[in-house]
């Protein structure tokens, strides 16, 4: 059965096939969007992104996703935050982590699968160690 969702930037349904929650029109007009804003980086190096946003009617918060992704980078002095790592809060120039978290949360995984491996080789569940869920008792009718 396909995964069927509503997209994310225009409400439309769509088949959804992995990646960004948006329908294959919002992509498109995504990519197109992003296509604009590099050509205008590549003519105007340095702009910041309120020259970008205003020269190209495109939403700050759509250039943000952009170096969010790691599609675009910020140059320069980095004395105006506009981008902080989503673990740490250090000031970054792309994507979503600072290379010391990046480096720590790649540590981490490494180690997860390290002990998926170990335990599968030895037959435990991975509810061996005590991992697992619980129900939170909140009162709803409050």
């Amino acid at each position: 059965m396909p995964d069927v969702r509503n997209c994310r930037r225009c409400g439309k349904i769509f088949t959804y096939t992995g990646g960004m929650q948006i329908c294959h029109i919002c992509k498109e007009q995504d990519e197109i969007d992003f296509r604009k804003v590099k050509e205008y980086l590549y003519n105007h190096p340095g702009a910041t992104m309120s020259e970008v946003s205003s020269a190209l009617e495109i939403s700050v918060e759509r250039i943000k996703g952009y170096l969010r992704e790691g599609r675009l980078e910020i140059v320069g002095d980095m004395g105006n935050l506009i981008l902080e790592c989503e673990s740490c809060g250090k000031a970054i120039r792309s994507g979503r982590f600072c290379d010391e978290c990046s480096r720590g949360l790649a540590s981490e995984m490494q180690l997860t699968a390290k002990d998926m491996t170990d335990m599968s080789k030895t037959g435990q569940q991975p509810n061996a160690k005590g991992v697992g869920m619980r129900y939170l008792n909140k009162d709803v009718r409050k």
